[in-house]
């Protein structure tokens, strides 16, 4: 045996593998010498025989407690798309050298091809130690799946100080930084910013998503700044519009309406507020289908809504973008309405393959999707006022009263929980702040703090989670003469729990510039009024419409001074809250706001006004949605 494993070994080093492996598979057949085994998994890995040589290697490290050759072995079947090997092998590896940076990186590679990519997360801890630019790479992508983990921040500070320029790192700091409170690190970024602005190099604003950039700053011309796409690698032209709408299509008896989603799901905020429209579309003039890209521990959250919408569903998930718009078109889809926009987990690069004869934005985005063909964008008069026009190469399709559909008969509407259940002080006013932590700016606080500085007996009830974002938070509002005794913090719960606990406050004080949307809409919804400020883009402008549209148009502060002021004014006037409270109560299923058939009738008159303007081959124009007449009766 020995001549003949001298001779393989010879072969091997000479490069010829199949000299070698002639020889050693003689002596396999007699003995399981580990030495054998060795050479033949390096035989098999040199001829590309990735999970033979696994499978070797991982025989002899077992045999000898080799754990350079389980390494060996987990990397080679991870190669060979073997996954449950190289995750056992790996686990085996991590559970011995659990501060190994280089064994962690393999094994979280190979976690997050599994069915809940989020077990990779078992590994941060290890990768974030790292000081290797690809280790920490993949700790940032994996520490995105859980936006609470302390990592997260140090993480991203970690990559962004290797290179200081590098504007993606320094936005992605800038949104984590903003999901844990830091204050500090926000207003670093954000001078660093403005002072480029001021010295007139917007390209800075390139690496910036544009949602990331709607939280602070409402300008609408530097919004359009914010051009990360790297949500989709095609971009929208005026030429790829106008070649789409060219297209041969076959226009039928009914529109052929299609929704574009990742988030079809019941309790998501965009099913929250549009499921109920799904179940209103009228049946004898609309086709409706759902191309839904949702993943599937998210589908695993729906309760029956999927089925309970009534409208086919068609998965696009395992299909490419080129895939799925071509799904899209063989359905002769007149109307494809995105429901994403440039966001988190968003496919709307598909509508850049020129998918259907009419592509419309709504209600996912609030602005315009830059690098999205859109013929139209949906809002109303508030939203989009026509001095917005020239910031959006979208076309205004308003509805008469709000853009935004909220749903009456699935939405719960709990008996309110009283103070002493909540923990909450009978005898103090209560602000309550429910936006997520995200929206909250150093401009908000500065608001929120006078407010309490001026009204010294009077609470703020925020929701805030986690200790790290805590802690941030009153340390900030300490900086601003407030002592931390005057915060309550309200954790998160359920929904229905959560609209039971809202009447308790006395106002919302709502964040600018991005103001609350379904937050502000589920307030109202559970009879809270709240207080804004009038904005000057789409995503500060939401709250303005919403109160407009359930007769509150008086709760529009024109500007933050007079937002602090009035918030001052009504902590001392309990009357005018009762009353402002009692005016929700009586108008919650009078006024268009929660009136879903209303609100669905107007847009399907939209489309209809689209399609005809299609057919007829005119291109796209700005348009207004006639209002029906007023109800005369309360809709429920």
């Amino acid at each position: 045996m020995k001549v003949k494993l001298a001779a393989a070994g010879l072969s091997y080093e000479r490069g010829d593998y199949i000299d070698a492996l002639t020889l050693l598979s003689d002596l396999v057949d007699d003995s399981r010498n580990p030495d054998v085994l060795t050479l033949l998994a390096e035989t098999f890995e040199k001829l590309g025989f990735e999970a033979d040589a696994a499978d070797l290697f991982a025989e002899v490290a077992q045999a000898r407690q080799d754990d350079a050759l389980l390494r060996r072995a987990a990397k080679l079947f991870a190669a060979a798309g073997v996954d449950d090997r190289a995750q056992l092998y790996g686990m085996m590896l991590f559970e011995r050298k659990a501060h190994d940076a280089t064994i962690a990186f393999n094994l979280a590679k190979t976690l997050r091809k599994g069915d809940d990519p989020r077990l990779a997360g078992l590994v941060l801890e290890s990768l974030a130690e790292s000081d290797d630019e690809e280790h920490l790479t993949l700790a940032a992508d994996i520490s995105m799946e859980d936006e609470r983990n302390v990592l997260t921040l140090d993480i991203f500070k970690k990559l962004a100080a290797r290179d200081p320029d590098d504007p993606y790192r320094l936005f992605n700091l800038l949104s984590v930084a903003r999901n844990f409170c830091d204050y500090e690190t926000i207003e670093t970024i954000e001078k660093k910013l403005t002072a480029a602005l001021r010295m007139g190099d917007p390209a800075v604003l390139a690496g910036e998503l544009p949602y990331g950039n709607l939280l602070y700053c409402e300008d609408e011309r530097i919004n359009r700044l914010a051009t990360n796409n790297s949500w989709g690698r095609l971009t929208a032209s005026p030429m790829l519009a106008r070649q789409r709408r060219l297209r041969p299509h076959r226009w039928g008896e009914k529109i052929r309406v299609g929704y574009l989603s990742s988030d079809f799901w019941e309790q998501h905020a965009t099913m929250i507020l549009f499921q109920r429209v799904l179940e209103l579309h009228d049946r004898d003039s609309l086709e409706v289908t759902l191309y839904c890209y949702t993943p599937p521990h998210l589908k695993a959250f729906d309760k029956g809504g999927r089925e309970r919408w009534g409208w086919p569903i068609v998965s696009l998930l395992s299909l490419s973008d080129a895939e799925a718009a071509e799904t899209i078109r063989r359905d002769g889809i007149d109307i494809l309405v995105d429901l994403k926009g440039p966001t988190s987990a968003s496919r709307s690069a598909i509508l850049n393959q020129m998918v259907a004869p009419v592509q419309v934005a709504w209600l996912g985005f609030p602005g315009s999707g830059l690098n999205i063909d859109c013929d139209y964008v949906i809002g109303d008069p508030i939203v989009l006022p026509s001095t917005a026009r020239p910031y959006y190469h979208e076309k205004f399709c308003r509805l008469p009263e709000s853009y935004q559909p909220n749903d009456p008969v699935h939405r719960p509407l709990p008996a309110p929980k009283s103070r002493t259940e909540l923990g909450l002080p009978e005898d103090r006013f209560v602000f309550a702040a429910f936006n997520t932590p995200r929206k909250i700016g150093l401009a908000v606080i500065d608001s929120w703090a006078a407010i309490l500085r001026a009204k010294h007996e009077a609470l703020l009830w925020v929701m805030i989670d986690g200790d790290t974002h805590r802690t941030n938070f009153l340390k900030a509002i300490a900086a601003r003469g407030v002592a931390a005794e005057r915060i309550l913090f309200a954790p998160k719960m359920a929904y229905a729990d959560h609209l039971a606990r809202l009447q308790a406050a006395d106002l919302a004080l709502d964040t600018f510039p991005y103001n609350g949307h379904t937050t502000t809409s589920d307030q109202l919804w559970a009879g809270l009024p709240v207080l804004t400020v009038k904005g000057t883009n789409f995503a500060s402008r939401v709250s303005e419409s919403l109160l407009t549209s359930i007769g509150l148009p008086d709760l529009v502060a024109p500007d933050q001074d007079a937002f602090v002021a009035r918030a001052v004014e009504l902590a001392k006037d309990r009357q005018a809250i009762a009353a402002y409270k009692a005016r929700i109560a009586e108008n919650r299923f009078r006024s268009p706001l929660f009136d879903a058939e209303r609100f669905c009738r107007h847009l399907e008159i939209g489309y209809r006004m689209m399609a005809d303007s299609a057919k007829a081959g005119a291109a796209p124009d700005h348009f207004d949605v006639p209002a029906l007449p007023p109800r005369a009766e309360p809709f429920a």
